[in-house]
C-alpha cells in the first residue's frame, strides 16, 4: 500500500531542514529563531534580488513648482498694493472735501457717481477679461488707476470739482476692471498649489489697507499736498504692477482632447458668454452670498469708527483703534482660514463664518457696554473675513465662462456700495448709527439661508498640483509665456 502523504510542517523551513521553535520562542514578545543563511544555488538567486536600501525614508510628495510660488508671491503683492491704494485715497477724503469746500451732501453725490462708474465697468469687466486675458486686463487697469491718481490730486489743487469727478470715475473703473482677473488668477494659483490659498490673498489686501491708512495719516499729519501724495501713489502702483503682473499670471494650458473624444465647442464669443452668466440661477444665488459678505465688510469700513464715536461717546482716535481691531480680526481669519478650510471644507466654514459675523454684528449693536461691543467687533471681523474669499474661489473656478460669473457677483457687491450707505445714513438720523448698522443683519441672515441651500456648490476643494505637460502645450490669448506651462486655466477663455 502506498504510504499516506506527510503533512506540511507548520514551522519555518531552513536550507538544511525544518527549524523548530521552542516554547519559549512562541511566548509573547519573544524573538523567532534566525534562519540559517542560504548557500549554493539559493544564495546565488538571493544575491540577484533587488532589496530596498535600509534606513531610507519614503520620498516626500512633490511640492509646487518654482514658477507657481513666484506667481503666488507676486499676486499677494498685487492684492496688498490694491489695499494700500484704496486706503490711501480713503484716508485723505476729509482733506479733499475741505480743499474743495464741499458739503457732506455734495461730496456724497461725487462718491455716488464714482460708484455708478464702478457698476458700469464691472458689467463689462467679465467680457473684457475673457477677451484680453488676465495679464492685459490688469495692465490696462493699472494705467487707468495711474491716470486717475493724477486727476484725484489735481482736482482739489486747482479747485475743480469736474476734474475730481473724472478721477473718481476712473479710479472706480480701474478697481472694477482689475477685480475680475485678480480673482481668476488667485484660483488658478490655488489649483496649481493643490491647497487652499485664496484667503491669503485677501489677507494681504487687509494688511495693505492698514499700511495705506497709516501712510495716509502720516501724510495728513505732515500736510503733504494731495497732488504730491496721489501722484506718488499712482507712480508706485504703476511700476509695481508693471513688474509683478507678468510674474503673477501663469501660462495657459489648452488640454489636448483624448483620442476619439470630440473637441470642445465654444457656445459663443466672450461677450455672449459673459452675459450668459446673468441667466444662471446658481450664479445669482452665489452673488447674494457675496453681497452679504460685501455689505458686512463695507458697513464696518464706512460706519464702524463713526458708530463708536457717536454710540459710545468716544474719541475719534479710539474709534480708529476699534476699526483697526476689526481689520486685524479679518486678517487673522484670512491667514488661518486656509488650514481650517482644508480640514473641514468650504461649506461648513462658510456657514460658521457667516453666523459668527451675524452674531458679532448683533452684539456690537445691542451691547450694553463698550467692552462687550469690542468683543462683538472681534467676532464680526473673524466671521466676515472668509465669506468673500470662499465664495469667489468657487465662482472663479467653475470653468469656461468664469470671468463672466465673477463680474456678475462683483456687480452684486457694487450694488451694495450704491444702496447701503444712503439707507444706513437715513436710518441713523432716526435711531442712531450704532443701531442703524443692525439693518444689514437681515441681509446677513439671508446669506446664511442661501448658503445652506448651496452645499453642492461648495463641495470639494482645490485640485492637486498639475504636473508639467508631457508633450508640447499650446498657450492661448495674451497670457502665453515662454515658461513651461504649469497649470490649466479653466477660467479664462480664448478670444472669439
Amino acid at each position: 500500500m502506498p504510504r499516506p502523504a506527510r503533512p506540511l510542517p507548520s514551522h519555518p523551513v531552513g536550507a538544511s531542514g525544518p527549524v523548530r521553535a521552542s516554547g519559549a520562542s512562541l511566548r509573547r514578545g519573544a524573538r523567532l529563531p534566525r534562519l540559517p543563511r542560504p548557500h549554493g544555488a539559493a544564495a546565488t538567486a538571493d544575491a540577484g534580488a533587488v532589496r530596498p536600501p535600509r534606513g531610507r525614508r519614503r520620498p516626500r510628495p512633490v511640492g509646487p513648482r518654482p514658477e507657481v510660488l513666484r506667481a503666488r508671491n507676486a499676486l499677494i503683492g498685487l492684492y496688498g498694493l490694491l489695499g494700500l491704494t484704496v486706503a490711501s485715497w480713503l484716508s485723505r477724503l476729509p482733506t479733499v472735501r475741505s480743499d474743495l469746500g464741499l458739503s457732506t451732501g455734495e461730496f456724497g453725490s461725487v462718491m455716488l457717481v464714482g460708484s455708478l462708474g464702478s457698476l458700469v465697468t464691472v458689467l463689462a469687466a467679465g467680457a473684457l477679461s475673457a477677451r484680453w486675458g488676465s495679464r492685459r486686463t490688469m495692465m490696462v487697469a493699472g494705467v487707468v488707476f495711474a491716470t486717475a491718481s493724477l486727476a484725484l490730486g489735481l482736482g482739489p489743487t486747482i479747485g475743480s470739482v469736474p476734474v475730481l469727478l473724472v478721477g473718481v470715475v476712473l479710479m472706480s473703473a480701474s478697481f472694477a476692471l482689475g477685480n475680475v482677473p485678480l480673482n481668476l488668477e488667485s484660483v488658478v494659483i490655488e489649483r496649481a498649489m493643490g491647497r487652499t490659498v485664496v484667503p491669503h490673498f485677501h489677507a494681504a489686501f487687509s494688511i495693505g489697507s492698514v499700511v495705506g491708512s497709516g501712510l495716509g495719516a502720516l501724510a495728513a499729519w505732515g500736510h503733504l499736498p494731495l497732488l504730491v501724495h496721489f501722484t506718488a501713489i499712482g507712480a508706485l502702483s504703476l511700476v509695481w504692477r508693471w513688474r509683478s503682473i507678468p510674474l503673477s499670471v501663469l501660462p495657459v494650458v489648452t488640454p489636448q482632447p483624448e483620442a476619439g473624444a470630440p473637441a470642445p465647442v465654444r457656445q459663443g464669443g466672450a461677450t455672449r458668454e459673459a452675459l450668459a452668466a446673468w441667466r444662471e440661477p446658481r450664479t445669482l444665488l452665489l452673488g447674494l452670498i457675496v453681497m452679504a459678505g460685501a455689505l458686512s465688510e463695507g458697513t464696518a469700513n464706512g460706519w464702524l469708527a463713526i458708530a463708536v464715536v457717536d454710540g459710545f461717546a468716544r474719541t475719534e482716535a479710539l474709534g480708529a483703534v476699534v476699526f483697526g481691531v476689526f481689520v486685524a480680526s479679518m486678517t487673522v481669519s484670512r491667514s488661518a482660514g486656509t488650514t481650517v478650510i482644508d480640514r473641514f471644507g468650504r461649506w461648513p466654514v462658510l456657514i460658521v463664518s457667516s453666523a459668527l459675523a451675524l452674531a458679532g454684528l448683533l452684539l456690537f449693536g445691542l451691547a450694553p457696554s463698550f467692552a462687550i461691543a469690542v468683543l462683538g467687533v472681534v467676532a464680526w471681523g473673524l466671521g466676515a473675513g472668509l465669506v468673500i474669499p470662499i465664495t469667489m474661489a468657487v465662482v472663479a473656478g467653475e470653468g469656461l465662462g468664469a470671468a463672466g460669473r465673477v463680474s456678475v457677483v462683483s456687480a452684486f457687491s457694487s450694488v451694495t456700495g450704491l444702496v447701503a450707505p444712503p439707507v444706513i445714513g437715513i436710518a441713523a438720523e432716526s435711531i442712531g448709527i450704532r443701531h442703524a448698522v443692525l439693518l444689514i443683519a437681515v441681509v446677513l441672515a439671508l446669506g446664511i439661508v442661501v448658503t445652506r441651500g448651496q452645499r453642492a456648490a461648495f463641495a470639494g476643494g482645490p485640485a492637486r498640483p498639475v504636473p508639467a505637460a508631457a508633450g508640447p502645450a499650446r498657450s492661448s490669448g495674451s497670457d502665453s509665456a515662454s515658461a513651461e506651462p504649469v497649470a490649466a486655466r479653466p477660467s479664462v477663455c480664448e478670444p472669439a
